[in-house]
């Protein structure tokens, strides 16, 4: 959505990449994005995932 909307896109475009979807797919591959996920443990304690660490 914030690509469609005109947020610069954190990886170099290339010319096959036509959509938003495209590139944030490619993004999404390369590892780029800077998203961290907090998992909420039975606890109430937290911990942050990286995206990074992720598999696709």
């Amino acid at each position: 959505m914030q690509l469609a909307l005109g947020a610069p896109p954190f990886i170099k475009v290339i010319a096959g990449m036509r959509s938003p979807i495209d590139i944030a797919i490619s993004e999404l591959e390369q590892k780029v994005l800077p998203i961290n996920i907090r998992r909420t443990l039975p606890d109430g304690q937290y911990e942050d995932i990286p995206l990074d660490v992720l598999t696709v």
